[in-house]
């Protein structure tokens, strides 16, 4: 009997349960996992807030220059490969850095992590989950976002425990032996999509894209490197804002892991939103969202407000990468979606590096925290011109209907 090709592989929901597993223990500690280490690290070597920011902001870079190689190499090669990969680096970086004395070791190490590591791991699986999805994929992609998420909030939370009983280095190394054991055997059940999951062409409920697709890199790169900007923010600084105010790390790392475990409902929402509005309406939607808010995080400085305050803050910010990614889904064609993810993605790295830098460097200059979240503010509203911009670009270029303002079936 001949298989039927149109039915949905069970296996996809276990590629969408591995994919958030792995980036909620890798992305965790490449994209904020460091915030938890400010406070030790000043202490011990008197380095700047700044100096001590542009370690995350070198795997950042990392990963958005890894991330366009390993796209494209994702694309042609063993996806299991290259994921295996990617957990094997990230594991054996944060042991490498429980050993440095420098802050170029540091830099080089969480290059490499981010490079070798997180490279191999974010864009890749994004577009392998979109990839096993012919419906749905919004909020299969918002599933394995929230993940992230819950490693976002974990890790840091986490860390600030381990500092706090063991010190900085033993919590690193504590942080890499866990990370070899769980991410490897978590790689080794990632394949490709199955014949069922794959289809000729595209199919009737994922349009053609309406928008040529370099425009849509051009102008994707420079929303997300505006967006991330802000992202990164309150990611990096608002633990050291909060011990600003005179409360300890493990009580600050919890009003951050408070705000991350909102913004897993709030990225399974937004890519449910998605499927239902369209990417980019979404996409807008929590980018005014985080835009709004950002700033008011210097306006508080009690505790409780700060637990009441961030949750809000972080269910909205939450829909914006998954805004990113289900956007790039519908507007690149599957043949070349981890390519494309790599590029614009890189761009979104960057800015996650550039904002975390820019909020230690002008902390150092002010001694306060309000010109870092006010800029902020002004790069959020860059990207929601540019964002308003695709979305006008795709209304008038629509000749086989809306990919974007149509929601898939079924």
């Amino acid at each position: 009997m001949t298989p039927n090709t149109n039915t949905p592989s069970r296996y996809r929901w276990v590629i969408v349960a591995v994919a958030a597993a792995i980036l909620a223990i890798a992305m965790g500690q490449l994209v904020n996992g460091l915030s938890a280490f400010f406070a030790p690290l000043e202490q011990e070597f008197g380095w700047g807030r700044g100096e001590i920011a542009f370690i995350n902001t070198a795997g950042l870079i990392g990963i958005s220059l890894g991330g366009v190689v390993m796209g494209f190499v994702a694309d042609r090669l063993n996806i299991r490969l290259v994921v295996l990969l990617g957990a094997s680096v990230t594991a054996l970086c944060m042991i490498a850095a429980s050993q440095a004395t420098t802050l170029w070791q540091l830099y080089a190490i969480f290059f490499a992590a981010g490079a070798l590591g997180g490279g191999a791991l974010f864009a890749p699986l994004f577009a392998l989950v979109g990839g096993w999805f012919r419906t749905g994929a919004g909020l299969a992609i918002g599933i394995v976002a929230a993940g992230q998420a819950i490693g976002q909030g974990g890790i840091p939370f986490a860390n600030a425990v381990l500092i706090d009983a063991l010190g900085w280095r033993a919590a690193l190394l504590a942080l890499g032996v866990f990370s070899l054991v769980a991410l490897v055997p978590l790689a080794l059940l990632v394949r490709k999509p199955e014949p069922a999951a794959t289809f000729a062409g595209r199919p009737s409920t994922e349009p053609a894209p309406n928008v040529p697709l370099p425009r849509v890199v051009v102008v994707m790169s420079a929303a997300v490197l505006c967006c991330c900007s802000l992202m990164s923010v309150p990611l990096m600084h608002l633990v050291p804002l909060i011990q600003g105010c005179g409360v300890p790390a493990p009580e600050a790392g919890s009003v951050v892991f408070a705000m991350m475990i909102t913004a897993i409902f709030g990225r399974v929402a937004f890519g449910r939103l998605a499927d239902m509005i369209g990417a980019v309406p979404a996409y807008l939607a929590a980018s005014a969202w985080q835009t709004a808010l950002v700033f008011f995080f210097t306006q508080i400085d009690d505790l409780s407000l700060f637990y009441l305050f961030a949750p809000i803050y972080g269910f909205g910010y939450a829909g914006v990468m998954t805004g990113v990614l289900t956007t790039i889904r519908v507007l690149t064609p599957a043949d070349r979606r981890a390519s494309a993810t790599g590029i614009i993605l890189a761009f979104a790295w960057a800015g996650h590096g550039l904002g975390g830098y820019l909020g230690g460097l002008f902390f150092d200059l002010t001694g306060t925290y309000e010109l870092t979240f006010a800029v902020a503010v002004v790069a959020g509203i860059v990207n929601l011109a540019l964002v308003a911009s695709l979305f006008l670009m795709d209304t008038k270029g629509r000749r086989r209907g809306p990919a974007l303002l149509v929601p898939a079936q079924g």
